[in-house]
């Protein structure tokens, strides 16, 4: 593995490549960094070179300036940024897998990029502004950033966790180190804070996406099912007209399960 930076509008971004094949960017989510997908992307650099980083303003990734709301279209380009940086072309498209708010920005990035890619795999993203129920959650993230505002950070996140009523997920894989640990208690903050009302008010340009030559796949949670981003996912791929999300094992955050949730990528991929 070797780690790089690179500089971008308003941010400097850390990132890590491994492997040799073609581009596998893999985009997390929430208060996530690149040291999650660690294990995924080790498993995946036998057949490619995969590439994880640090999303603006989290961890290892420093804002230019203090933290402001966030931009979905903003990350979409860090993400095509880091695609150029390593080298990734028209002729030479990537492959991308996204997780939560990382498939929200997969999806946009395969919105306005598309050319650059050959297949985008969007796990669980959170576009509730898909869903039938859709005025309840723009209330929930208003009330979140308005609590943030408030009252501070624990109990936005205490809010946003109530809404979402989302199941404790299985144990699986390596425990994190303390580093990263103590950077995913430091990047709850900035999450909640200025990420929770842009993503989750973001509606993805379906047109965009069916028309261009990317192959998008929805993706969900076999242990999520009635989960709210479960069911955005499947909304996703109905909206979308291809065939129904896929099943991936685990729940939200499968993908500390290595090996199984490996082997479904690999499938999803083709």
């Amino acid at each position: 593995m070797k780690t790089e930076t690179l500089v971008v509008p308003g941010a400097t971004l850390y990132y890590e490549v491994r492997g040799t094949g073609p581009v596998l960017l893999l985009i997390c989510g929430g208060i996530y960094d690149a040291e999650a997908f660690a294990g995924l992307a080790d498993a995946l650099a036998d057949v490619h070179t995969v590439v994880t980083y640090d999303r603006r303003g989290n961890s290892r990734s420093p804002l230019a300036g203090p933290p402001v709301e966030q931009r979905v279209e903003e990350h979409a380009d860090d993400a095509y940024r880091l695609l150029a940086a390593v080298g990734v072309t028209e002729s030479d498209p990537a492959d991308v897998f996204g997780n939560s708010s990382g498939a929200t920005f997969a999806l946009e990035l395969a919105a306005r990029h598309s050319a650059l890619l050959r297949t985008v795999v969007a796990h669980e993203p959170p576009v509730f502004e898909l869903l039938p129920d859709a005025a309840h959650w723009r209330t929930v993230m208003h009330e979140v950033t308005d609590t943030f505002r408030q009252a501070g950070w624990g109990a936005a996140m205490g809010v946003f966790g109530a809404a979402l009523g989302m199941g404790p997920e299985p144990a699986e894989g390596a425990p994190p180190s303390p580093a990263f640990a103590a950077r995913m208690q430091r990047n709850m903050e900035f999450f909640v804070g200025y990420e929770v009302l842009p993503v989750g008010l973001y509606t993805p340009d379906l047109d965009a996406l069916r028309a261009g030559p990317a192959r998008i796949v929805a993706a969900a949670g076999a242990a999520s099912a009635g989960e709210p981003p479960h069911r955005a996912a499947l909304e996703l791929a109905s909206r979308l007209g291809g065939p129904p999300a896929a099943l991936f094992p685990g729940a939200h955050g499968g993908f500390a399960d290595t090996t199984p949730f490996a082997a479904s990528l690999r499938a999803a991929l083709g």
